[in-house]
């Protein structure tokens, strides 16, 4: 009987498909990010509940953008549109900023996708295929390592909210000073995300947890080479644009 399948694509089929869209995406256009963002903002949009991810919770992210796109803005020669003194808003400094931020918007959602399409023992099975054929490289340790990375991604984005919830219930945010703000946010989730992760040491160590573990088999059928050469080729035609 052939094999049943159960998931969206195999996970090394996933994994030379989210390297090889961050990898073009460094060199895309506008038309380029918009033919590989609009799938991905639909397929995310859909898989977001599983995903466990809330605008809100994302804020710091976008907090990072706004700070690239002014560094890109304000770093960038050109035709000055509007300045004080030495420091100038060029146009080919917006043109610039704008396509950083919709490249780091365009991995990040390819993570995003992945990471929530995808288990834990998948993970593991799909780093530890590549790896293997790799000497003198702990194939199940450094599988091991990223699986637990991956999945750890959303529980630290859910102590993030907690954290912001309750800086904004000290009425945190009223702070003037953004340094004390940040800290104030930092401090606290930092703590959290290795009391988290402490524990988690700590109950696997409690059930005998190994590396040497019976990962999942890594079938691949017809689907996922049809979604596959899809999504190649449209990463192709991202890149010829």
């Amino acid at each position: 009987m052939p094999p049943r399948h159960d998931r969206v694509l195999d996970v090394r089929l996933k994994l030379i498909l989210m390297a090889g869209v961050s990898v073009a995406g460094l060199g895309l256009g506008f038309a380029g990010l918009a033919l590989l963002m609009v799938p991905l903002i639909i397929l995310f949009s859909v898989i977001r509940p599983a995903a466990r991810v809330q605008f809100s919770e994302l804020r710091w992210v976008f907090f990072l953008l706004a700070l690239v796109f002014i560094a890109r803005v304000f770093s960038t020669d050109g035709t000055p549109l509007a300045g004080l003194g030495p420091v100038a808003v060029t146009r080919e400094g917006l043109r610039e900023g704008t396509l950083v931020c919709l490249r780091l918007v365009l991995v990040f959602i390819t993570g995003a996708a992945f990471i929530a399409t995808t288990r834990s023992s998948e993970i593991k099975a799909g780093v530890q295929w590549f790896l293997k054929p790799v000497p003198w490289v702990p194939a199940e340790r450094v599988a091991t390592m990223l699986s637990l990375v991956a999945r750890f991604m959303p529980v630290i984005l859910e102590q993030a909210a907690k954290t912001s919830d309750a800086q904004r219930a000290r009425a945190g945010e009223n702070r003037r000073n953004p340094i004390r703000r940040m800290s104030a946010f930092g401090i606290p989730l930092m703590r959290r995300t290795f009391e988290t992760a402490d524990n988690l040491a700590v109950a696997m160590e409690a059930r005998s947890y190994s590396e040497t573990r019976t990962d999942p088999d890594l079938t691949t059928g017809r689907r996922d080479w049809l979604f596959f050469g899809t999504a190649v080729a449209l990463v192709l035609t991202a890149v010829c644009l």
